[in-house]
């Protein structure tokens, strides 16, 4: 068939140029295949690949989200149960200084600023950043024990606490503590 192709268009070919003629025709024809059909298909098959990798890992975020909007819906219940079940009158700052007084730390008391935030939702923020001044750990761990409460939603937000410049067995602390009310 070969010598029939060159003898039909009358090339006059050595055998040898015969050969190096037909293993361009094939080397450009497989350059031809690879070029406009093997590789797109390979690059459409890595797309497809990172396509499926990233939907994967997008379903597995909703995934996760979706439990954590679940727990945070059922928290929310818990935290509206409370809420009817705390008195009415209930201040965060007095509730602090309260505990300030039974724990025996009210006269370490520096400062107290209560803060209100202004989030949309059922719930807003109440918060009180407290300094005291000299305490000893006992004192802290008590007043800690008596302040965040399961009952009152009142829990610590942010706490840095250090040793005092005077002693060494007296702290400095300074906290922010939080509770919900209803909007």
């Amino acid at each position: 068939m070969a010598m029939d192709f060159w003898t039909k268009f009358k090339f006059k070919l050595t055998k040898r140029e015969r050969y190096y003629v037909s293993a361009g025709i094939a080397l450009v024809a497989i350059f031809i295949v690879f070029q406009f059909a093997l590789f797109p298909f390979l690059d459409a098959k890595e797309k497809t690949r990172h396509s499926v990798q990233a939907r994967e890992k997008t379903l597995k975020e909703l995934v996760s989200l979706s439990s954590e909007y679940v727990e945070l819906k059922e928290n929310s219940v818990d935290i509206g149960r409370a809420l009817v079940l705390r008195s009415k009158d209930f201040t965060l700052f007095s509730f602090l200084e309260k505990q300030a007084g039974r724990s025996g730390v009210k006269p370490n008391i520096k400062y107290m600023k209560p803060s209100t935030s202004t989030d949309k939702g059922p719930y807003s923020e109440s918060s009180v950043e407290m300094n005291l001044e000299n305490i000893t750990l006992k004192q802290l761990v008590e007043y800690l024990h008596l302040v965040e409460s399961q009952r009152n939603l009142v829990r610590i937000k942010r706490i840095s606490i250090k040793q005092s410049k005077g002693s060494s067995e007296y702290l400095t602390v300074l906290m922010q503590l939080v509770t919900y009310l209803k909007d």
